[in-house]
């Protein structure tokens, strides 16, 4: 799965209260053009990320 925390960076064995922050900013500003922007960004840091898996 992949999220706004995600595409930023804060995954696995990251800050807490950074990743929450994500989550809250993604569900107050939810449309579907940021789902779709979450996808993308998600695709480039599968092809051009250090630790994309």
């Amino acid at each position: 799965m992949t999220g706004w925390a995600q595409v930023h960076g804060w995954r696995g064995n990251t800050s807490l209260q950074e990743r929450i922050e994500h989550d809250i900013h993604y569900i107050q500003n939810w449309s579907l053009s940021l789902d779709v922007k979450i996808l993308f960004l998600t695709g480039l840091h599968l092809l051009f990320g250090r630790n994309a898996y």
